[in-house]
């Protein structure tokens, strides 16, 4: 008699087959059980697993849709007294109580932990996605929105009050359209996998707002759903909507640690399976628990993931958090040849969309921007660091120009293009733009850490005052700077990222680590929006977006791009080096992809720079400023540009130099 194999990790029910449980233990397992609690409130019935093929145990089970479900696991290495979560489950019901009796969630303490864990539910997974599907938006034209599932439409009047902070409040025509007026071609979501909160936190009164705290990596986190008993449709459904409206869905996602924190921490899932199969015995993140993929269960996990909201999701990419932590091997060094990057390469399903890692943790040699390869983009740090430093008069005029190009320096050699540069100057993890111009220090004082939490070097400038502000002379400086830094993000090659509300001068108080702050700190205030930010931040996008010479799939060539020094002569080769701020101009051709060419005057000093229009046989129309008034001075072969200012000017075919007023974009 053949014997049977396992089916796939998880409890699965299709309407043709019923339910099978697999789960995967440590090797000293005596027995596996799985704890049944039907709908309708029917008394727990423990259902031995009868079949065992290595370290897989497994049954068919009599389960239906909306059952709750928990494991025990009884052996020498283990605590049948745990009730533990389905790593694979495809939903979760209820949140960690970590106050009532936490060492009722310590392994080996003997106390059940059932009242107070989360439980697993048995998921129909059919869905109609209709005529649903991917917008494939090619990674040179795309232009990423990294948001709160939550915060974002939390305050949203438009929204209705039911759908206020979750799935369907994120794909409410209301929100929708406002993704729409910006003109972003991508919604890159903080965590939507299950998530818990430290015990920490819960006795400060405080929740992980963020969620890089990971409890369920196939379940997306119930507290986000309007109705909780139906947290997978309706986040299939949002994914759907935003799809129609031609937006792709990126999720952020935390494969490095889980939320059981360090050794002495709860057994809530892959601890109490098996204790020494999922994590690493350096601790590379900094949260005590770093997942081992080069352990198979670790990496088993993360590709089921990582394919099922493709197939069962239709998400359309990923950013991988403390990247480098996955493709360390047993060795613990980072390698693109390491068993999660050869997997990733090699799979069809998740090599088809688009990656993106951040490309550091905190272990040794952990700093690996630039290092990841095809088919990958990166977080890129290194543009963020130096364009806020350099509009505050730091910085060579070479290393601006690589970064301006999409970073050739860093990503060239890779055999990579442009996009794979993931510019960005604000992120979720620091300041607002609005607070990057208004705050010297943080203020992390809410945290409840004594503000010693979050950077201190964050490259800001608070333009003479603190925070808020009555000072006009001071509040119009820091406007101009908010223009000028997204005017250089997206006229950047590369691939740009914009962070929710600071298109719309979003503030968190001056806190640049606000991941515990569920409250106005993190949320946006929709009634306190800067409109005309917003307006002048639209018509920028939409002018990137349509301008393909602005949107390269390759690198730029002398022939198509070309630098200036501010007297219209070509850039002389000793500046490049330099670090006083004179001033350039950058010249790209467009006629070969059938455009006017496009001269964008960078006036990074504090003073006004005089620019002389390089004829170079063209006539140059004005389009736009980053200022809040056009140039004082607009003339045929000259412009005066005030301090901390980007004009941007294209060809035309006429024989005359004319200059028109400054165009919508």
């Amino acid at each position: 008699m053949v014997r049977e194999l396992p089916p796939p990790f998880g409890l699965r029910w299709t309407p043709d087959s019923g339910a099978r449980i697999a789960v995967p233990v440590g090797p000293s397992a005596t027995a596996v059980e799985l704890c049944l609690e039907d709908g309708d409130g029917s008394p727990v019935r423990r259902i031995p697993l009868t079949e065992r093929l290595g370290s897989t145990w497994w049954a068919s089970v009599d389960a239906k849709p909306g059952d709750r479900y928990g494991i025990r696991v009884h052996g020498p290495d283990h605590d049948p007294s745990k009730l533990l979560l389905d790593p694979w489950a495809l939903a979760i019901d209820g949140d960690v109580n970590w106050l009532s009796d936490p060492q009722a969630l310590r392994f080996g303490s003997g106390t059940d932990s059932a009242a107070f864990v989360p439980r697993g539910i048995v998921v129909d997974q059919r869905f109609d996605w209709g005529n649903s599907g991917r917008p494939r938006t090619p990674w040179a034209e795309t232009v990423i929105y990294e948001a709160h599932v939550r915060g974002s439409t939390l305050l949203h009047p438009g929204v209705d009050p039911h759908l206020r902070g979750t799935y369907a409040g994120l794909a409410h025509p209301a929100f929708v359209a406002h993704l729409k007026k910006v003109g972003v071609t991508a919604i890159e979501l903080l965590p939507i996998h299950h998530s818990t909160s430290e015990e920490r936190l819960a006795g400060l009164g405080l929740t992980n707002y963020w969620g890089y705290n990971t409890l369920g990596y196939l379940a997306p986190h119930q507290a986000y759903s309007s109705d909780p008993h139906n947290a997978v449709d309706e986040c299939k459904g949002m994914v759907k909507l935003l799809h129609e409206a031609g937006i792709e869905v990126i999720l952020d996602v935390v494969y490095n640690h889980t939320c059981e924190a360090g050794p002495l921490g709860a057994a809530l899932s892959w601890r109490g399976l098996d204790p020494h199969g999922w994590y690493r015995d350096a601790d590379v993140t900094g949260c005590g628990n770093t997942l081992d993929l080069s352990k198979i269960s670790a990496l088993t996990l993360t590709l089921d993931s990582l394919r099922y909201w493709v197939e069962e999701f239709q998400i359309d990419g990923f950013r991988f958090d403390l990247a480098p932590a996955l493709g360390r091997g047993p060795s613990g060094e980072f390698s693109t040849r390491s068993a999660f990057m050869m997997a990733v390469a090699s799979d069809p399903v998740v090599s088809s969309v688009k990656l993106i890692a951040e490309p550091w943790d905190v272990g040794p040699g952990g700093y690996q921007v630039g290092q990841f390869g095809v088919p990958w983009a990166e977080w890129n740090d290194r543009y963020r660091d130096f364009m806020r430093e350099r509009w505050l008069g730091e910085g060579t005029l070479g290393a601006m120009a690589r970064h301006l190009t999409g970073g050739p320096d860093l990503f060239y050699d890779s055999g990579r293009r442009p996009w794979a540069s993931v510019n960005f100057i604000t992120a979720h993890d620091g300041f607002t733009l609005q607070d990057l111009v208004s705050y010297n220090d943080k203020h992390n004082e809410a945290n409840r850490e004594d503000n010693r939490d979050g950077t201190s070097n964050n490259r800001s400038w608070n333009h003479g005052i603190e925070g808020v502000t009555d000072d006009d002379e001071i509040a119009l400086s820091r406007q101009r700077t908010v223009r000028v830094m997204l005017t250089t993000l997206l006229l950047s090659l590369g691939t740009p990222m914009l962070v929710a509300g600071d298109e719309m001068g979003r503030t968190q108080q001056g806190n640049n680590n606000a991941y515990c702050q569920d409250n106005e700190i993190s949320w946006i205030d929709w009634d306190s929006a800067d409109h005309e930010l917003l307006e002048f931040t639209a018509r920028v996008v939409a002018f990137r977006r349509s301008r393909r010479a602005l949107q390269r799939d390759q690198w730029l060539t002398p022939v198509q791009g070309e630098w200036f020094a501010p007297d219209g002569a070509p850039m002389p080769f000793d500046r490049w080096d330099a670090t006083s701020t004179y001033g350039m101009a950058l010249l790209i051709i467009g006629s070969d992809v059938g455009e006017p060419d496009l001269l964008i005057l960078f006036n990074d000093s504090s003073d006004s720079t005089t620019f002389t229009l390089p004829h170079l046989e063209r006539a140059w129309h004005y389009v736009f400023t980053s200022d809040l008034v056009d140039p004082p001075a607009l003339v045929a072969s000259a412009v005066e540009l005030r301090g901390r200012t980007i004009a941007v000017f294209e060809s035309s075919k006429s024989t005359t130099a004319t200059v028109g007023q400054q165009s919508q974009g």
